[in-house]
This record gives structure tokens, sequence and C-alpha cells, in this order.
């Protein structure tokens, strides 16, 4: 078994995609809609590291998830996505310039000889760094 995808839920699956297109270097692998339940889908693949990022974009949904690790741990289900980097404050801060909030300064992880930091998209999910 091996990783394949993570599926986000957004309000502008346009805004969206550009945003994580800039951000991790993914691109569009497929587009499609859902006529039953009125969702539309695109799937973002990364085109070095084979991960893709599926945003769905569904017509009443609402609700932004907390942008904040203590409140995310308060809630079933997912919190974040975390990444690994080789170099954390440099992307915290290229992050951060594409507009990502800095939700917490990079900083020692309570795991031995890992630095972390959390950044909320500019949809307000929350995004983890490792570097480990």
């Amino acid at each position: 078994m091996r990783f394949d995808h993570w599926g986000l839920n957004v309000a502008d699956l346009d805004a969206a995609e550009a945003w994580y297109g800039e951000a991790l270097g993914v691109r569009r692998e497929v587009a499609l809609r859902i006529d039953p339940i009125s969702m539309d889908v695109r799937m973002l693949l990364h085109p070095e590291h084979g991960y893709r990022l599926e945003l769905l974009s569904r017509e009443g949904a609402g609700g932004d998830a907390p942008a904040d690790p203590a409140e995310a741990a308060l809630r079933h289900g997912y919190g974040h996505v975390a990444l690994s980097v080789d170099d954390l404050d440099a992307e915290h801060d290229r992050l951060v310039s594409l507009g990502a909030r800095s939700v917490m300064a990079p900083q020692p992880s309570p795991e031995p000889g890992v630095r972390m930091v959390f950044l909320a998209d500019p949809f307000g999910n929350l995004v983890e760094l490792l570097q480990r």
C-alpha cells in the first residue's frame, strides 16, 4: 500500500488550483463533474514525486476548518496535511510570500531532531512542514 492523494474541499477551485500549483508544483491531471451531487473535481499531480491533491467543490458547502493546530485537534477527522521539506525556513518564507499565513513560527518539534511549522493556506486549511 502506498499514498496516492489527499482530498481538499474548497469554495473556489480556480483559486485553489492556482495557489497549490504555485506552492507545491502540482499540475492538473484531470477535471470532472459529478452531476448527481453537483460536485466539481480537479485532480492535481506532482510530476516528480507522483502524489496527488484532489480539489473538490460542491454547491452549498459551507464552514471553514479551524486554521489552528490546537483547534483542529479538538475535532475528529483530518486536521492537516504534513509535508517534508529540506529547508524549513526557506519553504515557510516562500509559502508566506505566496499568501499563506504563518500559524506557528518555525521551531523544534516535540520529536527529537525534527523542526516544524504550521501555516494556513489562503483558504484557511492547515499545512504542516517538517524538516527531518
